[in-house]
């Protein structure tokens, strides 16, 4: 069976599960504390990042948009990225500015100054850095509602990869309770519809060590 890699609030970790369960591909999950340095997953990749799948006879796939990519190519049954060249493209304009513009400006702000700093040991988290990310994140909503209330999902009419890497990030912020949902009800209800798909459950069980999410976290109708 393959094997991915993973750490609970890692919002890469969470789009390639998503796209795994989509698919219907089964797998298993290996949590792994990156902040380790583990000699053994230094060895399957040296960069130390996850996600990493193993896929069938050991093959090793590293980085969550080259994952994303190969399980496309290699599993085409379900496709989540579009068919036509302007769909493909606009798919993956949003998967990128979500993991990356995203990522630097608001879930590795909040996300990561509230909850894996002292794990890596870069000491107590960044008041200063945090206030910055939660105004940089309600920049990134507004565009976000727009494109929600001018589409039925964020990158078209059908559910894409951009609604996963969307998701998946916003999940992790919603985990510790950071994500203003009353300010912004099309965001709202786009992301109770995913939460309603089988594909997000398992997200839905992850336990984080020493941080209980909001009850809301569990709740398909919130």
């Amino acid at each position: 069976m393959r094997t991915l890699f993973h750490y609970p609030l890692c919002p890469y970790s969470r789009k390639i599960r998503m796209l795994l369960a989509e698919k219907n591909l089964e797998f298993s999950l290996q949590f792994e504390p990156v902040w380790r340095k583990r000699p053994e997953f230094l060895d399957i990749n040296p960069a130390g990042k996850v996600p990493v799948l193993i896929d069938h006879e050991n093959q090793v796939i590293m980085d969550s948009g080259v994952i994303s990519e190969y399980l496309e190519e290699a599993y085409p049954g379900q496709n989540f990225i579009g068919k036509a060249i302007a769909a493909r493209a606009e798919t993956r304009r949003i998967v990128a500015w979500f993991d990356d513009v995203f990522f630097n400006e608001v879930t590795k702000q909040i996300v990561f100054e509230k909850t894996m700093k002292r794990q890596f040991s870069l000491g107590e988290p960044n008041s200063n850095v945090i206030r910055e990310g939660i105004s940089y994140m309600h920049q990134h909503f507004d565009y976000l509602s727009w494109l929600i209330e001018r589409r039925h999902w964020v990158a078209g009419e059908t559910f894409s990869l951009a609604d996963m890497a969307g998701a998946a990030h916003i999940s992790t912020l919603d985990y510790i309770n950071h994500v203003p949902w009353e300010e912004y009800p099309e965001i709202k209800e786009w992301y109770s519809r995913i939460k309603c798909r089988p594909s997000f459950r398992g997200l839905l069980n992850d336990q984080v060590p020493g941080i209980i999410p909001p009850v809301h976290y569990w709740d398909l109708d919130f």
